[in-house]
């Protein structure tokens, strides 16, 4: 069976595949993904497509690749693949979930710390050599230790991000279409709110919901008029969670305290203004970016890819009704 790889991966997955017998294996190795039409004139023949989510799969590219039997995507997100039309194509669609928890949490901190405590702003006025020494009112930032933190989304990622926040003596509170089992609310000193009473009693909300229909601009306007005047915003979700042209009107006029974005709404693309604020950390979608981290998505979504294209139920179907069918 043919198999088509859509960009350059860890090791760990191609040694998964090419270890698998019977498999035909093309595979762009360049960096950098592939336009809709190059995607197809390299997949339409193959039966299984290891996928980014830089990856568009939508109708036309299914349409164009009639032998696909398995979509796996190295992410676990997935809403770059139109996965109702996949189902009824009889296609299996699968994802990585679980194994860029913790290094996404450790990323989602760091992202907090530095828009807190404005080391993006201090590392340039260093390296631009216009730092003249100490000073009392220099950078003044934010506090965090005793601060509130509100968590919008507490599947695994975001009890990973509470976990940590026992390290500095925050209050934590979360908004989530389900309330965890309480012995884990424990746990984690987690209390459920509305999503109201986060946003407005929250000096750090940080965004950990997947990316629907119905999460699309979650953060707006109207949702950060209502954050605290010192607040801020994390995001190492999904960039279209947050409306990036109030976001950038809010922090033009320092409305909230700052933002930190791991993910935009137009990837590559940044709102206009958006890079030209100082209280905002910008980070290149960096979230699971660790060798460990980037190896383990490589090697699991390899894997559901060879179970699903044995006939197995693989590891983490996204569409198991496939299967059943």
């Amino acid at each position: 069976m043919k198999v088509f790889i859509s960009r350059a991966i860890p090791p760990a997955g191609l040694q998964v595949l090419e270890e698998a017998t019977g498999l035909e294996i093309d595979y762009n190795q360049r960096d950098e993904g592939l336009s809709k039409a190059g995607l197809i004139g390299r997949a339409s023949r193959a039966e299984g497509l290891l996928c980014l989510l830089t990856d568009k799969i939508d109708a036309e590219v299914l349409a164009g690749c009639p032998n696909l039997k398995v979509v796996s995507n190295m992410a676990v997100g997935y809403n770059n693949i139109e996965v109702a039309e996949a189902t009824r194509r009889g296609i299996l669609v699968t994802n990585t979930p679980g194994v860029l928890s913790e290094s996404t949490a450790d990323l989602t901190w760091a992202l907090l710390l530095a828009v807190a405590r404005r080391l993006g702003e201090g590392e340039r006025m260093v390296r631009a050599g216009e730092w003249h020494g100490w000073g009392p009112l220099q950078l003044l930032g934010g506090e965090v230790n005793g601060k509130t933190l509100g968590l919008i989304g507490m599947g695994r990622i975001g009890q990973a991000v509470a976990r940590r926040a026992a390290g500095f003596n925050m209050k934590v509170i979360y908004f989530n279409r389900s309330k965890l089992d309480q012995a884990l609310e424990t746990e984690l000193k987690a209390t459920r709110v509305g999503l109201d009473e986060l946003i407005a009693e929250s000096d750090f909300v940080s965004l950990h919901a997947p990316y629907t229909q119905e999460t699309h601009h979650l953060i707006d306007g109207e949702m950060l008029a209502r954050m605290r005047p010192e607040a801020y915003l994390i995001n190492t979700s999904r960039g279209p969670l947050v409306d990036e042209a109030a976001l950038v009107a809010v922090l033009k006029n320092n409305r909230i305290g700052g933002a930190g974005l791991d993910v935009y709404e137009q990837e590559p693309l940044l709102y206009p203004g958006l890079r030209e604020l100082d209280n905002v950390v910008l980070a290149p979608h960096l979230g699971s970016a660790t060798h460990q981290t980037r190896g383990e998505m490589s090697r699991l979504a390899a894997t559901n890819l060879v179970m699903g294209l044995r006939g197995e139920r693989p590891l983490h179907p996204v569409n198991p009704e496939v299967l059943e069918g």
